[in-house]
Protein backbone atom coordinates (compact mmCIF):
# COMPACT_ATOMS: atom_id res chain seq x y z
CA UNK A 1 0.00 0.00 0.00
CA UNK A 2 1.44 3.30 -0.98
CA UNK A 3 2.44 4.97 2.39
CA UNK A 4 3.86 8.29 0.50
CA UNK A 5 1.82 11.32 2.17
CA UNK A 6 -0.40 11.78 -1.21
CA UNK A 7 -1.30 8.21 -1.05
CA UNK A 8 -2.51 8.28 2.92
CA UNK A 9 -6.41 9.06 3.94
CA UNK A 10 -6.67 11.03 7.07
CA UNK A 11 -9.90 11.25 9.29
CA UNK A 12 -9.70 14.35 11.40
CA UNK A 13 -12.56 14.02 13.73
CA UNK A 14 -13.95 17.86 14.47
CA UNK A 15 -12.06 19.15 12.05
CA UNK A 16 -13.91 21.95 10.94
CA UNK A 17 -12.87 25.31 13.12
CA UNK A 18 -10.28 25.74 15.50
CA UNK A 19 -7.87 23.47 16.13
CA UNK A 20 -9.23 20.58 14.24
CA UNK A 21 -9.31 22.91 11.01
CA UNK A 22 -5.44 23.50 11.65
CA UNK A 23 -4.41 19.68 11.61
CA UNK A 24 -6.55 19.39 8.39
CA UNK A 25 -4.87 21.35 6.98
CA UNK A 26 -1.68 20.38 7.95
CA UNK A 27 -2.35 17.04 6.09
CA UNK A 28 -3.68 18.43 3.40
CA UNK A 29 -0.70 20.39 2.86
CA UNK A 30 1.33 16.90 2.52
CA UNK A 31 -0.80 15.86 0.24
CA UNK A 32 -3.06 13.69 1.77
CA UNK A 33 -6.49 13.00 1.10
CA UNK A 34 -8.29 14.59 4.35
CA UNK A 35 -11.78 13.72 5.32
CA UNK A 36 -12.97 15.74 8.43
CA UNK A 37 -16.30 14.75 9.85
CA UNK A 38 -18.26 16.76 12.34
CA UNK A 39 -21.96 17.70 13.26
CA UNK A 40 -21.72 20.95 11.26
CA UNK A 41 -20.21 22.38 8.03
CA UNK A 42 -16.88 24.67 7.88
CA UNK A 43 -17.99 28.02 8.05
CA UNK A 44 -14.71 28.48 5.38
CA UNK A 45 -14.10 25.19 3.76
CA UNK A 46 -10.11 24.06 3.29
CA UNK A 47 -8.43 23.42 0.37
CA UNK A 48 -7.72 19.87 0.07
CA UNK A 49 -10.01 19.36 2.78
CA UNK A 50 -13.59 17.09 2.55
CA UNK A 51 -16.29 17.53 4.80
CA UNK A 52 -18.47 14.75 5.99
CA UNK A 53 -21.20 15.54 8.54
CA UNK A 54 -21.39 13.05 11.31
CA UNK A 55 -22.64 12.93 14.81
CA UNK A 56 -19.47 10.89 16.76
CA UNK A 57 -21.67 10.07 19.79
CA UNK A 58 -23.87 8.30 17.48
CA UNK A 59 -21.94 4.97 17.37
CA UNK A 60 -23.90 2.98 14.43
CA UNK A 61 -23.58 5.74 12.31
CA UNK A 62 -19.57 6.28 13.06
CA UNK A 63 -19.33 2.82 12.28
CA UNK A 64 -21.06 3.38 8.84
CA UNK A 65 -19.07 6.10 7.84
CA UNK A 66 -15.56 4.07 7.90
CA UNK A 67 -17.17 0.87 6.94
CA UNK A 68 -18.22 3.10 3.70
CA UNK A 69 -14.16 4.19 3.07
CA UNK A 70 -11.98 2.30 1.01
CA UNK A 71 -9.50 2.92 2.89
CA UNK A 72 -7.79 5.19 6.59
CA UNK A 73 -4.26 5.59 7.43
CA UNK A 74 -4.42 7.73 9.50
CA UNK A 75 -6.86 8.72 12.40
CA UNK A 76 -6.79 11.88 14.35
CA UNK A 77 -9.20 12.14 17.11
CA UNK A 78 -10.11 15.88 18.13
CA UNK A 79 -13.67 16.14 18.52
CA UNK A 80 -14.41 17.45 22.06
CA UNK A 81 -14.28 20.19 24.31
CA UNK A 82 -16.09 21.83 26.88
CA UNK A 83 -18.18 24.87 28.60
CA UNK A 84 -17.05 26.22 32.09
CA UNK A 85 -18.77 24.82 33.89
CA UNK A 86 -18.05 23.88 38.10
CA UNK A 87 -19.13 20.11 39.03
CA UNK A 88 -21.56 21.50 41.53
CA UNK A 89 -23.50 23.42 39.21
CA UNK A 90 -24.75 21.44 36.86
CA UNK A 91 -26.10 17.59 37.31
CA UNK A 92 -24.09 14.32 36.62
CA UNK A 93 -25.71 13.92 33.30
CA UNK A 94 -24.17 16.93 31.69
CA UNK A 95 -20.82 16.03 32.96
CA UNK A 96 -21.14 12.76 31.61
CA UNK A 97 -21.70 14.10 27.89
CA UNK A 98 -18.71 15.70 28.39
CA UNK A 99 -16.80 12.29 29.55
CA UNK A 100 -18.63 10.63 26.77
CA UNK A 101 -17.49 13.56 23.72
CA UNK A 102 -13.63 13.89 25.29
CA UNK A 103 -13.41 9.76 26.12
CA UNK A 104 -16.24 7.65 24.36
CA UNK A 105 -16.39 9.36 20.91
CA UNK A 106 -12.42 8.80 20.30
CA UNK A 107 -12.81 4.72 21.08
CA UNK A 108 -15.63 4.63 19.33
CA UNK A 109 -14.15 6.32 15.99
CA UNK A 110 -11.12 3.89 16.74
CA UNK A 111 -12.95 1.15 17.06
CA UNK A 112 -14.23 1.71 14.30
CA UNK A 113 -11.63 2.22 11.77
CA UNK A 114 -9.28 -0.64 13.51
CA UNK A 115 -9.99 -2.77 10.87
CA UNK A 116 -8.95 -0.18 8.23
CA UNK A 117 -5.72 1.21 9.84
CA UNK A 118 -4.25 -2.90 11.07
CA UNK A 119 -4.26 -3.20 6.83
CA UNK A 120 -2.90 -0.28 6.22
CA UNK A 121 -0.02 -0.12 9.34
CA UNK A 122 -1.76 3.43 9.95
CA UNK A 123 -1.61 6.19 12.89
CA UNK A 124 -4.39 6.92 16.01
CA UNK A 125 -3.18 10.26 17.24
CA UNK A 126 -5.42 11.65 20.14
CA UNK A 127 -5.88 14.99 21.27
CA UNK A 128 -5.11 15.33 24.29
CA UNK A 129 -5.25 18.43 26.93
CA UNK A 130 -2.55 19.43 29.77
CA UNK A 131 -5.90 19.73 31.74
CA UNK A 132 -5.62 15.99 31.76
CA UNK A 133 -2.84 16.03 34.08
CA UNK A 134 -3.58 18.52 36.17
CA UNK A 135 -6.38 19.98 38.52
CA UNK A 136 -8.97 21.12 36.35
CA UNK A 137 -11.54 23.77 37.97
CA UNK A 138 -14.79 24.50 36.16
CA UNK A 139 -13.83 21.73 33.40
CA UNK A 140 -13.06 18.73 35.86
CA UNK A 141 -14.86 16.31 33.71
CA UNK A 142 -13.29 17.72 30.41
CA UNK A 143 -9.92 17.12 32.56
CA UNK A 144 -10.89 13.53 33.70
CA UNK A 145 -11.81 13.03 29.89
CA UNK A 146 -8.21 13.92 29.01
CA UNK A 147 -6.37 11.73 31.68
CA UNK A 148 -8.62 8.95 30.58
CA UNK A 149 -7.50 9.47 27.05
CA UNK A 150 -3.91 9.35 27.75
CA UNK A 151 -4.76 5.64 29.32
CA UNK A 152 -6.75 4.26 26.37
CA UNK A 153 -3.93 5.56 23.80
CA UNK A 154 -1.41 3.92 25.73
CA UNK A 155 -3.65 0.61 26.27
CA UNK A 156 -3.90 0.78 22.57
CA UNK A 157 -0.71 0.86 21.85
CA UNK A 158 -0.08 -2.21 23.35
CA UNK A 159 -3.12 -4.33 22.30
CA UNK A 160 -2.60 -2.91 18.75
CA UNK A 161 0.73 -3.34 17.85
CA UNK A 162 2.62 -3.92 15.79
CA UNK A 163 -0.09 -2.89 13.00
CA UNK A 164 -0.98 0.08 14.42
CA UNK A 165 0.85 2.99 16.54
CA UNK A 166 -1.31 5.19 18.84
CA UNK A 167 0.26 8.10 20.56
CA UNK A 168 -1.28 11.60 22.10
CA UNK A 169 -0.92 15.06 21.61
CA UNK A 170 -0.93 16.79 25.33
CA UNK A 171 -2.12 20.22 24.18
CA UNK A 172 -1.75 23.67 26.12
CA UNK A 173 -3.32 26.93 25.30
CA UNK A 174 -4.11 27.66 22.11
CA UNK A 175 -5.34 30.54 20.00
CA UNK A 176 -8.59 29.83 18.32
CA UNK A 177 -11.31 31.80 16.96
CA UNK A 178 -13.37 31.30 20.13
CA UNK A 179 -10.19 31.40 22.72
CA UNK A 180 -12.06 35.27 23.90
CA UNK A 181 -14.61 32.84 25.43
CA UNK A 182 -12.21 31.21 27.63
CA UNK A 183 -9.36 33.90 28.04
CA UNK A 184 -11.48 37.20 27.64
CA UNK A 185 -10.33 39.85 24.92
CA UNK A 186 -7.10 41.12 23.73
CA UNK A 187 -5.75 42.36 27.33
CA UNK A 188 -6.64 39.23 28.73
CA UNK A 189 -4.97 37.17 25.90
CA UNK A 190 -2.39 39.13 25.91
CA UNK A 191 -2.09 38.92 29.91
CA UNK A 192 -2.54 34.94 29.21
CA UNK A 193 0.06 34.32 26.72
CA UNK A 194 2.86 35.81 29.26
CA UNK A 195 2.36 32.84 31.47
CA UNK A 196 3.66 30.56 29.07
CA UNK A 197 7.41 30.30 28.88
CA UNK A 198 7.70 30.74 25.06
CA UNK A 199 5.42 34.04 25.38
CA UNK A 200 2.30 33.45 23.22
CA UNK A 201 -0.15 30.63 23.06
CA UNK A 202 0.21 28.12 20.58
CA UNK A 203 -2.08 28.19 16.84
CA UNK A 204 -4.06 25.56 15.27
CA UNK A 205 -1.01 24.88 12.58
CA UNK A 206 1.45 24.11 15.83
CA UNK A 207 -0.96 21.10 16.74
CA UNK A 208 -1.18 20.36 13.10
CA UNK A 209 2.43 20.09 12.47
CA UNK A 210 3.25 17.96 15.58
CA UNK A 211 0.18 15.38 14.57
CA UNK A 212 1.29 15.18 11.05
CA UNK A 213 5.05 14.36 12.43
CA UNK A 214 3.58 11.77 14.77
CA UNK A 215 1.74 9.86 11.75
CA UNK A 216 4.89 10.09 9.70
CA UNK A 217 7.54 7.21 9.00
CA UNK A 218 9.53 10.05 11.12
CA UNK A 219 7.70 8.70 14.12
CA UNK A 220 7.99 5.18 12.90
CA UNK A 221 9.19 3.92 16.56
CA UNK A 222 7.01 6.07 18.25
CA UNK A 223 3.79 4.78 20.29
CA UNK A 224 2.20 4.69 23.42
CA UNK A 225 4.03 8.16 23.73
CA UNK A 226 2.72 11.52 25.20
CA UNK A 227 4.26 14.47 23.18
CA UNK A 228 3.65 17.91 24.92
CA UNK A 229 2.43 21.00 23.20
CA UNK A 230 2.26 23.46 25.34
CA UNK A 231 4.74 26.21 24.63
CA UNK A 232 7.32 24.82 27.68
CA UNK A 233 3.75 24.42 30.19
CA UNK A 234 2.98 26.55 33.20
CA UNK A 235 5.63 28.63 35.52
CA UNK A 236 4.89 27.53 38.89
CA UNK A 237 2.65 29.95 41.29
CA UNK A 238 5.09 29.25 43.74
CA UNK A 239 7.92 30.60 41.94
CA UNK A 240 5.94 34.16 41.95
CA UNK A 241 5.02 34.04 45.80
CA UNK A 242 8.56 33.16 47.31
CA UNK A 243 10.48 35.92 48.65
CA UNK A 244 14.00 34.35 48.19
CA UNK A 245 15.28 36.26 45.55
CA UNK A 246 13.52 39.70 46.37
CA UNK A 247 15.25 43.30 46.17
CA UNK A 248 17.01 42.18 49.72
CA UNK A 249 18.75 39.53 48.34
CA UNK A 250 20.04 41.13 44.91
CA UNK A 251 23.45 42.24 44.32
CA UNK A 252 23.91 45.60 43.80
Amino acid sequence: MDKSPSGRTVVVTGGTRGVGAGIARAFAATGAHVLACARRPPEQPADGVEFTPLDLRDPPAVRAFFDALPRVDVLVNNAGGTPYRRLADADSERHARVIELNLVTPLTASLAAYEHLRRARGAVVMIGSVSGGRPSPGSAAYGAAKAGLENLARSMAVEWAPEVRVNTLVVGMVRTELAHLHYGGPDGLDAVSRTVPLGRLAVPSDVGAAAVFLASDAAAYISGASLLVHGGGERPAFLDAADVNGPSDKEE
